[in-house]
């Protein structure tokens, strides 16, 4: 899908007030992540600032959903809309898997993708991974106004054994992006949050095997937590 049908969704009128981006523009800006350093020290990885359009902040903001549980959630198990929906055809075009290949030096443009939403953040998640083996890459992008927070920051990890040994941290601030290269020694996390923080995830994998299986892995969690009524109300 073009990166002008997939703008053309995000329409022109305002949410609350604000205005959205431009219909030719949508609201991903390539241009800044591809201006951003590939730097290969522990790992290949890449930070983009300003990866989001300035006007397309707002709508985004209004649409992005209500998620009441905490953890990521595959994007068939809720209904994404408006300008939020128009973002992930976005991350589900062409444009952002060519980008990310000639960044990285990987070709992913033929890969399957996994894309999953967090709202919540538990304590518990963030601890120090690798990210698994049937992922190639793994994209993070931002959409919380106006983080302040020091914890919930990623960071980019020499080892698994503390957050402080680290090289890069990223702040979960809008339009903020992050994407590596998945390996034995990917270390990556974040340090103990509880509340909102709002993060798109991309992940291409292997095959399209792995992509049923996490599909069907991520349903199956979805539906214990509702089970056992782990779910946060905000």
């Amino acid at each position: 899908m073009s990166s002008t049908a997939d703008a053309s969704a995000m329409g022109t009128t305002g949410v609350a007030g604000g205005t959205t981006a431009s219909p030719s523009l949508g609201a991903l800006n390539l241009d800044s992540l591809r201006a951003a350093p590939l730097r290969t020290d522990p790992y290949p990885f890449v930070i983009a600032h300003g990866a989001l359009r300035p006007e397309a902040l707002p709508a985004l903001r209004h649409d992005f959903p209500m998620l009441r549980q905490t953890g990521f959630h595959p994007t068939d198990s809720f209904t994404p809309e408006g300008a939020f929906a128009a973002l992930l055809r976005e991350l589900e075009g062409p444009e952002i898997a060519a980008t990310l290949s000639e960044k990285l030096g990987v070709d992913l443009t033929g890969l399957p993708r996994l894309i999953t939403v967090r709202r919540l953040s538990a304590a518990h998640e963030g601890r120090i991974h690798t990210d698994s083996a049937s992922k190639v890459c793994t994209l993070l992008v931002y959409l919380h106004e106006g983080w302040s927070a020091p914890e919930g920051r990623l960071r980019i990890l020499r080892g698994a054994d503390s957050f402080e040994d680290y090289v890069a941290e990223v702040s979960p601030e809008e339009g903020n992006m992050l994407a590596f290269l998945r390996s034995d020694h990917s270390w990556h996390g974040h340090t103990p949050f509880v509340g909102e923080r709002r993060v798109v995830q991309v992940a291409w994998l292997r095959d399209a095997s792995e992509l049923e299986r996490k599909r069907k892995r991520h349903g199956l969690s979805h539906f214990l937590r509702r089970l056992t009524g782990r779910e946060q109300r905000h």
